[in-house]
């Protein structure tokens, strides 16, 4: 597998290529960032902001700029990106900006902790070439080796040739039917409820949502009001029944935390129930509620969705998880529109 990975670290080469580095955008992902490129040597020289957030305010000492000053002040330097986003026009912009000057959106785990790097890759090479070897297609195998070369370089380009379009995936890969028996592990406000039932006119069988952070959930109640056959439950998706603490600022990405609110888990099988599609997004939890449904999976073989980017190990140790609970199960692996490589999931049938 290592042979096939053409990058190097991302945070060597901003170190060894002597540009000046920029950060463009603020909040945690730049802390995490900062702190990061400290840690290997590497100085922050300037900050900047798309326009219409800047307001000649400062961010950990920097004033923020706007693209044109940091263009203004400077005749080359390497763009660090700092916030993640699907939507067209930022990732336009964020393209332009890269035809300019490199753009490199660095990998930071959303839960776990280290760096995904060459190393990372070398000390479990033999878990990625399995999964490699096994995935269910060219393209699949194509995708996730773009996606491994941009968490090891940072560099956008891997990522903006690998978009996959949702609906296909829902039509070619998982086949949704009209009477899908859904689980939406990870339901936030009612997003991808909504995505399924616009590709499947509105049909379905039955749905159980999970979303265990408050806000989200009120949300997920009102956006889902009009539904029938539908239950949503205040919970978090686990290996066994319990009460964890949840991040209650963290959003749409409500995450386990050493502070928060106690929430409810459970584990999927003792929900006795009959899916054929589970869609799991829990922010680094996969891979213990894989293991919290594992009777249900055994008998009912449903449809999987699982997301691949929470946590550094998640390209090898949910699809090897899954292949141990079924090995009949076929799986594709494609990454949506977003930057950074948020998105990257695995499709199982």
């Amino acid at each position: 597998m290592l042979e096939l990975i053409k990058e190097q670290n991302v945070w060597n080469n901003l170190k060894n290529d002597n540009k000046p580095v920029v950060l463009y955008g603020m909040g945690l992902g730049a802390e995490k960032i900062m702190d990061t490129l400290a840690a290997y040597g590497v100085e922050v020289s300037d900050i900047f902001a798309s326009d219409e957030f800047v307001r000649g305010h400062s961010f950990r000492g920097f004033k923020v700029l706007k693209y044109s000053e940091v263009c203004e002040k400077y005749r080359d330097f390497n763009v660090v990106l700092c916030f993640a986003s699907r939507l067209d026009d930022v990732i336009e912009r964020i393209s332009e900006i890269n035809k300019e000057h490199s753009v490199f959106a660095p990998d930071v785990p959303v839960a776990g902790g280290g760096l995904f790097s060459r190393e990372f890759i070398a000390e479990n090479e033999e878990k990625f070439d399995f999964v490699y070897n096994h995935l269910a297609d060219e393209e699949s195998q194509k995708v996730y080796l773009d996606i491994l070369n941009f968490k090891v370089s940072g560099k956008i380009e891997y990522l903006l040739k690998s978009f996959a379009v949702k609906t296909e995936i829902y039509r070619d890969i998982l086949k949704l039917s009209d009477d899908e028996n859904i689980i939406d592990l990870g339901a936030y406000d009612g997003d991808t409820i909504r995505e399924f039932l616009d590709y499947t006119g509105g049909q379905y069988s039955y749905i159980t949502a999970l979303e265990p952070d408050e806000k989200n959930f009120k949300k997920l109640l009102k956006n889902t009001e009009e539904l029938f056959d539908i239950t949503c439950l205040n919970m978090g998706a686990w290996d066994k029944k319990d009460t964890l603490i949840f991040d209650s600022k963290a959003g749409r990405n409500s995450k386990l935390s050493s502070k928060g609110k106690a929430t409810d888990v459970i584990d999927i099988d003792s929900l006795e129930l009959s899916p054929s599609f589970i869609k799991m997004d829990i922010e680094g939890a996969e891979l213990k509620a894989l293991s919290g449904a594992e009777k249900t999976i055994k008998a009912y073989k449903p449809k999987l969705y699982v997301c691949a980017y929470h946590r550094n190990e998640d390209l090898f140790s949910l699809p090897l998880k899954i292949w141990e609970l079924n090995k009949d199960y076929k799986i594709y692996f494609r990454h949506s529109k977003y930057i950074p490589a948020w998105e990257s999931n695995f499709y199982c049938i």
